[in-house]
């Protein structure tokens, strides 16, 4: 957070955010900071005089702790002085939240050097609200925060408030605002369903959204986006500030949070752009030179174990909440001894068993934390001084924000050790690490006026007080999403909130909304009550409590899974071997057990598609390796991968697509490799094999990768006459999905998530919440009457559109496609399936074949080609 000066700082003085002191006073400062959850040990340091100035005040603070303000930090508390908003971008661990902290108390110091008036009872009214992304940072952020105050002193009340905030907390803060509130973007949109709210709202000073490169490009950035506008209405003079990290297109990042219509000046303050890394791969001792996916890995569980040996903490990440259930076992089955040492953390598990972890990282209890992206964001433990990824990160960005968990302070170090799950995955750390070289991460693309978000946006506002037409279009054309809404989509979502527009206008329970005296307002308490208990735009699949027969919580898994065990069933959870017994209430009851699990919890949403930067740099690691070039460990232990690649068929350049076409007992094969990510994969295969069984009647099985996909068809395919006759052809791509894909089926499966967004269905109360099943038959029933009855509906369009750009990244395949048609195409028949080609093939077969049977079969299947591979015979 601080550069670090030549002091008496105690060498085991922890950052800020564990700093908890006792503030001014011309003796000197005491300062108390944890060093378990059981004792606290205090540590005196030199007296801070009491001086008039501000900026020396704080200065004089930072010195008292052995540390000096960075020169970013400083331009921003001088641009908030100043009264500008900004955008601060700096990498993870090097300073940003005091960079944008620090101007609020700064400019409270200004307005109030008089310290003998500061009274602590009474606190002053609400001037700071700090947007953070998920409710599990907000503790951790309130002691961030908290510090500082604490230490100079100030009579501030700084207070969270998120859905895991007690009810009478919650109470107490709708008669009075504290000082600095901490809170989600769907807690702030619920405070704005409160009228009596509104006027301590606009006295607010500044809006701090914190990880913003986290919500941006999602409709929970939206719903951001439409609370800003609302919170600028209220309070004119805002100061809007943005937190970030690890973001490649800052302009528009900033535009977005912004708005279109911003006040005063805004900033866009650079911080630390490149902080000390050092990556290195845990290289496998015997390299498989046909690699297959789909064993997460496990097998490198024994030099994983033997790292983590060499470190006091570190943070082991995964891409699934499974693979981390599985290798948190697998790790205490290599190191029993470490029970109780290790632990695992994602945001299935009950609140207080991720605290309960996080507090052993802060302590230094814990050994090792095998997580998920649940300790990607915020949450600072300095004693971190290694990060494991297991299994490629899928994009540059992603692997920088994980790698600065560690050394996560100004300065130090960030350590991270790379884990491939499968040999190719190291092609694309080997890409990475190009990529953060050369700057280029990942950017955030912006959403476009999804109508659903704003459904909702009408809604609350019409609860907290009500507005009028023109005047609530023109505040929300200010948000960037909205800026190009039209007058007739206005009226369309209008009519849509106040009577469910043309084809709902006979049911009553869709007249949300009146319009009353030229006023749109709800007077209803049912849709009051309705709307605040499920306001959001947080998706998942209906989830359950699971909970001992007799004891605690352990978390929640999501119904899908629930549905489909039986009682006694065995599943790995929270760590723990348990049994199901009987599920009621929505609660899913187990008991502890022993033996083998039958199964392992799966969630949606673990599938990350490898970014196009990282794709483009993988298309170079791979050009490089086709002239011989192979720079790095990682590259040179793939050495002989690549000749058997290279000796059976080709390693493709950048400006080359391979297409490797080989008999089998199944029918005719043939992989493509336009290395784009699975995603866009995906929709490759379907629309190839649509547009090659119009020249030819055949059928089509598929499996597809990041780095390809095979199609397989009982005739030979002449793929050459296809290519002449446009089978690459970018024009006509949508049609052409809706057609090879039933992409009407995905947009409805999309309407599900639309219509619970803009208040369509409603998920229920809690503890009453209705089963996944039933919310998806009443959205299928919704789709269908709008197909029929009201084709023109917006929704419709909308659900259309994401399954486009979200589900089947339709302008990365457009681009790809490009690509495609102006690089040299390379047709190989090797004998043998290749290196390239076999992880495909296991993907194919894993259709038809048992988890068990599979992994018999690719092992035998494995040892021909090596044998093959080491045969002297030419291919």
């Amino acid at each position: 957070m601080l550069a670090r000066t030549r002091g008496a700082m105690p060498t085991r003085l922890n950052n800020l955010e564990t700093l908890c002191g006792v503030g001014l006073n011309p003796g000197g400062f005491s300062y108390a900071f944890k060093q378990s959850p059981s004792r606290t040990k205090r540590a005196t340091c030199t007296a801070m005089p009491n001086v008039t100035s501000p900026s020396k005040t704080v200065d004089a603070f930072f010195a008292s702790i052995g540390w000096k303000p960075f020169r970013f930090q400083r331009s921003a508390w001088r641009a908030y002085l100043d009264g500008h908003s900004g955008l601060i971008h700096s990498a993870t661990g090097t300073g940003k939240t005091l960079a944008v902290w620090m101007g609020p108390i700064l400019k409270w110091l200004h307005e109030n050097p008089d310290q003998s008036k500061w009274n602590p009872k009474r606190p002053p009214a609400a001037r700071v609200l700090w947007i953070t992304p998920l409710r599990a940072l907000a503790g951790d952020t309130e002691n961030s925060l908290r510090a500082p105050l604490d230490h100079l002193g100030l009579p501030w009340r700084l207070e969270s408030r998120t859905g895991d905030s007690k009810a009478s907390a919650k109470a107490r803060q709708l008669k009075r605002l504290p000082t600095v509130l901490i809170t989600t973007p769907e807690s702030l949109s619920l405070m704005l369903t409160h009228e009596r709210l509104h006027e301590q709202l606009g006295g607010i000073e500044s809006v701090i959204v914190d990880e913003w490169h986290e919500l941006m490009g999602t409709k929970r950035g939206i719903q951001t986006e439409l609370a800003l506008t609302r919170l600028r209405k209220l309070s004119p003079q805002l100061r809007t500030w943005g937190v970030s990290a690890t973001l490649g297109n800052l302009d528009e990042a900033r535009q977005s949070l912004m708005g279109s219509h911003p006040v005063g000046e805004v900033r866009l303050i650079e911080g630390v752009k490149k902080k000390r890394l050092k990556l290195q791969s845990v290289i496998p001792e015997k390299m498989d030179r046909f690699p297959w996916t789909g064993h997460i890995g496990t097998k490198m569980v024994p030099q994983v174990a033997e790292l983590l040996d060499s470190v006091t903490s570190a943070l082991v990440f995964t891409n699934t909440r499974s693979q981390t259930e599985i290798w948190y076992q697998q790790l205490l089955k290599q190191r029993p001894q470490w029970a109780g040492k290790i632990a695992l953390h994602h945001g299935s598990l009950d609140t207080s068993v991720r605290r309960w972890v996080e507090n052993g990282l802060r302590d230094g209890s814990l050994r090792a934390v095998v997580c998920t992206s649940s300790l990607d964001l915020g949450v600072d433990f300095t004693a971190v001084d290694l990060v494991m990824q297991i299994g490629s990160p899928k994009g540059a960005a992603r692997l920088l924000q994980r790698a600065g968990r560690s050394g996560h302070q100004p300065g130090a170090e960030s350590r991270m050790a790379f884990v491939p799950t499968n040999a190719i995955e190291l092609i694309e750390l080997a890409a990475a690490q190009d990529a953060i070289q050369k700057g280029h991460l990942e950017a955030r693309p912006t959403l476009d006026k999804p109508l659903d978000v704003l459904a909702q946006h009408v809604v609350t506002i019409a609860i907290g007080g009500g507005f009028r037409w023109q005047e609530l279009l023109d505040e929300v054309r200010t948000a960037w999403a909205y800026r190009s809404l039209s007058d007739s989509e206005w009226q369309w979502v209008l009519d849509f909130v106040v009577h469910g527009g043309s084809s709902l206008t006979a049911y009553p329970d869709f007249h949300r909304v009146e319009l009353i005296d030229d006023v749109y307002q709800v007077t209803q308490r049912r849709t009051m009550t309705a709307h605040r208990m499920n306001i959001g735009t947080i998706m998942s699949d209906a989830s359950m409590r699971v909970k001992y027969l007799k004891g605690g919580t352990l978390g929640t898994a999501e119904e899908s899974f629930i549905s489909k065990l039986n009682p006694d069933d065995k599943f790995l959870f929270a760590g723990r071997l348990v049994s199901l017994v009987l599920v009621k209430d929505n609660i899913a009851y187990v008991r502890k057990a022993k033996g083998s699990p039958d199964s392992v919890p799966r969630w949606m949403g673990g599938r990350m598609p490898l970014s196009s930067e990282l794709s483009a740099e993988l298309r170079l690691k791979l050009e490089q390796a086709s002239e011989g070039k192979l720079v790095g460990r990682e590259m040179k232990s793939l050495s002989e991968l690549f000749e058997i690649q290279r000796r059976w068929s080709a390693l493709p350049r950048s400006d080359e697509v391979l297409i490797e076409r080989i008999k089998a007992r199944g029918g005719y094969q043939m992989f493509i490799f336009p290395f784009e990510g699975r995603l866009v994969h995906e929709g490759l295969a379907a629309l190839l094999a649509f547009r090659i069984s119009r020249l030819h009647k055949t059928t089509f099985t598929m499996a597809c990768n990041d780095h390809g996909f095979v199609l397989q068809s009982p005739i030979q395919i002449d793929i050459r006459d296809a290519i002449a006759k446009g089978v690459f052809e970018p024009d006509n791509l949508e049609p052409d999905i809706f057609s090879s894909m039933n992409a009407t089926e995905m947009a409805k499966r999309q309407f599900r998530q639309i219509a619970r967004v803009a208040g369509l269905i409603q998920p229920g109360f809690p503890g009453q919440r209705k089963s996944s099943s039933h919310l998806q038959a009443s959205s299928n029933l919704f789709f269908d009457v709008f197909c029929q009855y009201d084709p023109g509906n917006l929704l419709l369009e909308q659900s259309r559109r994401e399954v486009m750009e979200l589900q089947l990244e339709k302008s990365r395949m457009q681009d790809a496609l490009q690509r495609i048609q102006q690089s040299t195409i390379i047709i190989t028949e090797p004998k043998k399936v290749t290196p390239l080609s076999f992880p495909l093939l296991v993907d194919k077969l894993r259709e038809r074949v048992s988890s068990e049977t599979l992994a018999d079969r690719v092992r035998r299947m494995q040892e021909q080609l090596e044998k093959a591979a080491d045969s002297p015979a030419r291919f």
